[in-house]
């Protein structure tokens, strides 16, 4: 039996708000975007709650949060009302004794060096290899996931990762990417230099040698890996345009030109999971799972992410029955 459950995004939060209410040692989280909506309004309480009663708690988020709260990008828009409401929240935090910080400041923009690598940490439980971020479109109106997996050996690891997370930003430099075992599996991690993405990488590898591929993501498959997919029978699922804010819709636009590849996405929900299933040709499956894109844009623009990558047929059994029930 996998040790890994696959966890819708509403469920994802209110599995973890439970386990942060029973944390004794740590909590951290890491996420693109953070704040206080109905939807979260329960989890940033049990963080606060958490810290209170003596448990390190520690959270970062990019501040791409204040452009995707206030939908826009302008310094100006921080001082609206949803960009003061994420400074008070900030500051509320801090002042519950969270260990909480804004990723990205002392990058050139908003959009290169992105922290979008998403995981929770509950004492020796991980959240992690899926999408969610924690505000209420991504949690309430996304069609979107987070593995759980109990395991003292990945809460290790990924604390020392946020560390090096937040030691880099601080310093703005950035890390090349790396990946570590997992038991069977290997969990990938992409450190934010432009063009150095283990992760897209890793997906051009196992496109190349499968046969049928099964993609999942909020964007069209994008450089070197759709032009591998031309070449495979391979079934699409990403977002029409018009289902994207203004941003997201130029970029699916660009893409779909880029690769001419058309969506079997009919559903009205926001499609945001990101993963790849491979099946390949002794019939043997292998999935790519967790926060990145596939698109070449992110690996230009260097983003942090995560992913698993993982023959374990429980994982992908889950995976292809979220395929059934949200996306297909």
């Amino acid at each position: 039996m996998s040790q890994f459950t696959l966890l819708p995004a509403m469920d994802y939060i209110e599995n973890a708000t439970r386990a942060i209410h029973n944390a004794k040692d740590r909590v951290i989280v890491l996420s693109t975007v953070v704040a206080d909506h109905d939807a979260t309004h329960d989890f940033i309480d049990a963080l606060i709650l958490a810290a209170q009663r003596g448990v390190v708690v520690t959270v970062a988020a990019d501040v791409f949060t204040y452009g995707e709260i206030t939908g826009g990008f302008l310094p100006l828009r921080y001082y609206s009302k949803p960009g003061r409401n994420l400074t008070s929240l900030a500051r509320l935090f801090r002042e519950a004794g969270i260990h909480f910080r804004w990723l990205g400041r002392t990058r050139m923009t908003i959009f290169t060096g992105r922290t979008h690598g998403k995981w929770c940490i509950v004492d020796d439980t991980v959240y992690a290899f899926g999408g969610v971020n924690i505000y209420q479109e991504g949690v309430a109106e996304n069609t979107d996931f987070m593995f759980k997996v109990r395991s003292h050996a990945l809460a290790e690891r990924l604390e020392v990762e946020n560390k090096r997370v937040l030691d880099t930003d601080r310093s703005g430099r950035l890390q090349r990417s790396r990946q570590f075992d997992l038991n069977a599996d290997h969990v990938l991690i992409d450190g934010g230099i432009s063009g150095n993405s283990i992760i897209y990488h890793r997906a051009c590898d196992l496109a190349a040698s499968a046969s049928t591929i099964l993609f999942v993501s909020q964007y069209p498959p994008t450089g070197k890996l759709s032009n591998i997919f031309r070449t495979k029978q391979s079934t699409i699922y990403y977002n029409r345009p018009e289902q994207a804010e203004w941003l997201n819709r130029l970029v699916i636009h660009y893409g779909q030109w880029r690769s001419k590849f058309a969506t079997l996405y009919k559903r009205d929900k926001y499609l945001h999971s990101k993963f790849i299933i491979f099946t390949m040709p002794d019939g043997s499956k292998v999935a790519l799972t967790g926060s990145h894109n596939f698109s070449h844009a992110g690996v230009l623009l260097g983003t942090r992410e995560i992913a698993l990558e993982t023959r374990d047929q429980a994982v992908i059994e889950q995976l292809e029955s979220f395929v059934k029930e949200h996306v297909a």
